[in-house]
């Protein structure tokens, strides 16, 4: 994974460059903190031209220079980007914090946290794993191909074909530094290095003729205006050789790497077992909680809520007769009632993603009460593409384009309908739908007046933290679940496992806790299957804090509001609230507190 990659996690795709295009009136804007910003946000991704085209702006324009390019994922590059990275922070003292209040003044400081945290990450190399069952070019850039890259014209098939060619030289930049990271200590576990091998051999079984770079090219071809039948035949052809000639030698070496590597690898779970593996993770909680608490006070806060939340379950698991066994247990129970599951058929699973389309809806038509601004960017429900639903959560939102070329996206994985009962939809649907992640990442999209950074959703604590919030105001505000018990009780089973996370992750990172310790501690406090617990708890083994986010952020805003309710009284106006946390776009807890305390002071003076 290159480094711009790394350094944003699963988020990097979605958000970086939203500045080239739609921006490029910055260099003609009077010198001031946020066209500095805004010019840096470029210096850093112009390079990238994976990100350009994820944002949907100037591919198939003429000023496309890109979409027939893969970035550079050398260490060479990587060195690069960490010198710019150190010119631009030092920039930002010659602009703030003196002088400058207001929305310039939260700019700046946004921005200062943001860059020093990338030099806080890029400091360690490597900073774990490159390519895993979830992340790096083996996952990342066939999505990015088939579901990114917008085919409209020959042009962009030509531009399209290049980059199944580029794929070939970026699987093997990546597999010299995977080999240099040997060298350095840095082997994923056992256990992670089989599901690797597995998903990268899923990708290629089917031989060059049936891989997804060239299945889904024919209906993209079937679009094109005037396209004679020996054109469309020639560019899959074309295709299809680069796939057998590029693409699946590039995954059959890197197979063979991760063979060796097996070899020898251990099975311990926590990042600690690399070198500088308990800075790493040090760093990856402040990254990620944008917080200062350690990983002891987490875990003690996950091992609170545990208790809070099982409570509260079970209060609703005797009310609907359920009273016998450990909570887990009667979750159990419900989530294997065949009674309340979609099959598992192509007619369930079409059947799920209209329940899906049917919850948005509704839910859309009642947010106009606690919402003021509602995004109208629409939003696609689709399932995760097949070849990677193996190791992929239970579902994910990607944004939508700058331009409106894109809507966005809720994933949900189908691969097995019976993870999802009927019950546990709701609470999926408002996390990563309305109104959560598209209420919040669409919004930021049309924040006016400040710099490009403000707009993107780089905080994970803030944005996963707003969608669990989304998640519990959906229940105790907005009555989503009045006549639905088990409905509440999918939204808690929900929270329960956001808790667990805070759990897990710091007992196999900090804790030391093995694998299969924390894949049982998990399915005694969740009732979640076997299967699903263990794909969560391996993304968390490749994702070092990663995890801790979601709760972190959720109790941090719903101090906030309890604060705000206190001080305000009746005056308190949800509306307000929720517009002051979404319209300020994402930045770090600790300046959010900030933020709504002045909030608070103008709602008195008011």
């Amino acid at each position: 994974m290159k480094l711009i990659a790394k350094i944003f996690g699963g988020l990097f795709l979605l958000l970086v460059l939203a500045v080239i295009g739609a921006s490029m009136w910055f260099w003609f804007t009077p010198v001031g903190v946020n066209n500095y910003i805004n010019k840096s946000m470029i210096q850093l991704a112009k390079d990238d031209p994976e990100i350009i085209t994820q944002l949907g702006i100037i591919d198939n324009t003429p000023l496309d220079f890109h979409s027939g390019k893969l970035a550079d994922y050398t260490e060479e590059q990587d060195e690069k980007t960490i010198e710019k990275i150190k010119r631009i922070r030092a920039g930002l003292d010659k602009y703030g914090p003196d002088g400058l209040e207001g929305q310039e003044l939260l700019s700046w400081k946004v921005a200062v946290w943001f860059f020093d945290d990338l030099l806080r990450q890029t400091a360690i190399d490597p900073y774990g794993y490159r390519v895993t069952q979830l992340s790096g070019v083996t996952t990342d850039i066939p999505q990015f191909l088939t579901d990114t890259h917008v085919i409209k014209n020959e042009k962009s098939v030509k531009r399209y074909i290049s980059r199944v060619n580029e794929f070939g030289r970026v699987l093997s930049e990546v597999k010299s530094r995977v080999e240099a990271d040997r060298e350095k200590g840095v082997v994923p576990p056992d256990f992670i290095l089989e599901k690797s091998i597995g998903v990268m051999e899923a990708f290629i079984e089917d031989g060059a003729a049936d891989n997804p770079l060239v299945t889904t090219l024919p209906a993209k071809l079937d679009a094109i205006d005037g396209l004679s039948e020996e054109k469309r035949a020639e560019y899959v052809a074309q295709t299809q050789e680069a796939v057998e000639g590029v693409v699946i030698p590039g995954y059959e070496a890197m197979i063979a790497l991760y063979r060796d590597m097996l070899e020898t690898a251990d099975h311990d779970a926590g990042i600690w077992r690399v070198p500088n593996g308990d800075k790493i993770y040090e760093v990856a909680l402040k990254s990620f909680t944008t917080t200062e608490m350690t990983a002891d006070e987490i875990h003690a806060v996950g091992l609170a809520e545990v208790d809070r939340i099982t409570a509260e379950m079970d209060q609703i698991l005797v009310s609907q007769g359920l009273t016998e066994g450990s909570v887990a247990d009667r979750v159990k129970i419900l989530m294997n009632d065949p009674e309340r599951q979609f099959p598992n058929t192509d007619q369930g699973r079409e059947e799920m993603l209209a329940y899906l389309v049917e919850l948005n809806n509704e839910v859309l038509e009642k947010s106009k009460d606690f919402f003021t601004t509602i995004p109208p960017q629409p939003l696609e429900i689709v399932r995760v593409p097949v070849f990677s639903q193996d190791s992929a959560p239970g579902g994910y939102y990607n944004s939508p384009a700058l331009d409106g070329s894109r809507p966005g996206r809720f994933y949900i994985n189908l691969k097995n309908t019976a993870d999802n009962p009927r019950w546990t939809l709701p609470t999926l649907l408002y996390h990563e739908a309305a109104p959560g992640h598209h209420f919040q990442i669409s919004a930021s999209q049309l924040i006016e007046d400040v710099p490009v950074l403000r707009t993107l959703s780089l905080f994970g604590a803030y944005t996963e933290g707003w969608a669990l919030y989304a998640e519990r105001m959906a229940a105790i505000d907005m009555n989503m679940y009045a006549d639905d018990p088990l409905g509440d009780l999918g939204r808690l089973q929900a929270e329960i496992f956001r808790a667990v996370r805070l759990v897990v992750d710091t007992g196999m990172h900090a804790k030391k806790w093995s694998r299969e310790e924390a894949i049982a501690y998990m399915i005694e406090k969740t009732g979640m299957t076997e299967a699903e617990v263990t794909r969560e708890i391996e993304r968390y083994v490749v994702w070092p804090g990663q995890a801790t986010s979601y709760k972190t952020g959720q109790l941090a805003i719903l101090e906030m509001r309890a604060r705000a309710e206190q001080e305000l009284g009746d005056d308190f106006n949800l509306k307000a609230f929720n517009d002051m946390v979404l319209m300020n776009g994402a930045m770090p807890l600790g300046i959010l507190h900030e933020v709504t305390d002045t909030w608070i002071a103008e709602q008195q003076a008011n």
